[in-house]
């Protein structure tokens, strides 16, 4: 009897542990808890260029806030948040293959299977791109890992 209570209470530990873990985020933010150092998150969807967005214009999601350099931005973001909202908390892609966490240069972007990475620079991009589907991978496996660790 005394078994089975340890077992079912290590076994609870280990599952509240593990729910805990999941709940962690890892965003790169500036200092107000802004994400993409204020650029629309959208613009780069649309406009294909990275936009100032104006703090009139806010959003809020997972976190982090959103700046947009119009209404319409905005609704668009409010409307599938998730959809414009950067992979990998907004922290260079290449860098997360590499299991590092890397500033970014808003410059250096682009849209793969619908998400904005974002890169610390355009030659760092060029490298990411000499095997994006590597690369992506790479960084997709390692980001839960990097979540754990630095994660709050």
């Amino acid at each position: 009897m005394k078994r089975r209570l340890l077992l079912l209470a290590w076994l609870g530990l280990f599952s509240a542990t593990a729910v805990l873990a999941t709940d962690k985020s890892l965003l790169n933010l500036d200092r107000e808890g802004v994400a993409i150092q204020g650029c629309d998150p959208v613009a780069y969807f649309v406009l294909k260029a990275p936009v100032k967005g104006k703090p009139e214009f806010t959003s809020e999601f997972h976190g982090a806030k959103y700046r947009f350099h119009s209404a319409r931005n905005k609704e668009a973001f409010d409307a599938d948040p998730a959809k414009y909202e950067p992979r990998f908390g907004g922290y260079c892609a290449f860098g997360v293959s590499k299991g590092r966490l890397v500033e970014i240069d808003v410059n250096a972007f682009q849209i793969v299977d619908g998400r904005l990475l974002l890169q610390y620079s355009p030659s760092v991009l060029d490298q990411f791109n000499q095997d994006v589907t590597g690369n992506l991978k790479k960084a997709e496996t390692r980001w839960p890992k990097l979540v754990e660790r630095k994660g709050q």
